[in-house]
């Protein structure tokens, strides 16, 4: 039975006041249809007459324009899930012993070489290759199968940064090698790139995993979050707790992680290397500049 006229016609006026956005051809290009300009929930309520609108943002479709030099387009050249392939040994780190050695930095202040001992990282290692040591992205510039070890050459930059200066001889450090296309995803986005170190504040047995606080300093807190993820040494970890006041955070180990990392031999003090998760990184410009927009609209 057909619904009354009055009910038909209200029907057809809700149908009708719902634009789903959806994507339209124009002119042989397939664009998003234009949505109603949005109000912001937490612009001022004291500006109900003058509503903060801003542009709707812009999509392309379309593929890399032709004209784009390669110098400009800078691909991600290595990336590492943050699970450790083995923990190797620290052979030597000192200046490099040919007048050409890697790392150098140039100015008074050349890089350092690391030489690494490793069991199984030798076989399909090439000159070139990066790996990721103690979370570290650094180049393969040796290679001695008979010793067993690969150099890396250290620049100034990533001493300043990482803890990797303070290694011995005899020390061990996680080790991973880049990505391949057939790698199992099994950590999350590492790059190898570290934001800064922190100092090991407290572990806690709890059975047989084990509690570890960091402190870390507020520009790579503010980026963590409980479920989240961080590399810690080079190792994807879970984020338990963070306290942004306190200065710190925490995250538990596993029995087998323990056994196949670094971070369990190190003592309260010791420094460790960290990478705040990629997606924190991106979202916290994207919002500035988001913010920064609000801002210049409404003044």
């Amino acid at each position: 039975m057909a619904p009354p006229p009055a009910t038909a016609t209200a029907t057809a006026a809700a149908a009708a006041a719902v634009r789903p956005h959806v994507l339209l051809r124009r002119g042989g290009g397939l664009l998003p249809s234009p949505p109603c300009p949005a109000t912001l929930p937490f612009a001022s309520r004291g500006a109900a007459a003058r509503r903060l609108r801003l542009p709707p943002p812009r999509f392309s479709l379309s593929t890399v324009p032709k004209s784009l030099s390669a110098a400009s387009h800078v691909p991600v050249r290595s990336l590492f899930t943050g699970i450790v392939e083995e923990v190797g040994r620290v052979r030597r780190l000192g200046p490099p012993l040919a007048p050409s050695g890697g790392g150098g930095g140039g100015g008074e202040a050349p890089g350092l070489d690391l030489e690494v001992e490793t069991k199984s990282l030798l076989a399909g290692t090439q000159l070139g290759d990066s790996v990721a040591v103690d979370g570290t992205c650094l180049t393969v510039a040796a290679i001695d199968p008979a010793a067993s070890t690969l150099t890396f050459g250290v620049a100034p930059e990533t001493l300043r940064r990482t803890s990797l200066g303070e290694r011995a001889p005899g020390d061990g450090v996680n080790l991973e090698r880049a990505l391949t296309p057939s790698s199992r995803m099994g950590g999350h986005f590492v790059q190898g790139h570290v934001d800064g170190t922190g100092e090991i504040a407290a572990f806690r047995p709890d059975g047989d995993s084990l509690w570890v606080t960091v402190r870390a300093p507020p520009e790579i807190l503010r980026l963590l979050v409980p479920k989240g993820f961080v590399a810690v040494d080079g190792t994807s970890l879970t984020v338990v707790s963070v306290d942004d006041q306190g200065g710190w955070f925490d995250f538990m180990l596993v029995r087998y992680t323990q056994d196949n990392i670094v971070l369990p031999t190190k003592k309260v003090g010791d420094k460790v290397n960290l990478e705040a998760d990629i997606l924190g990184k991106y979202v916290e410009k994207l919002l500035a500049g988001r913010l920064e927009a609000m801002v210049k609209a409404d003044s």
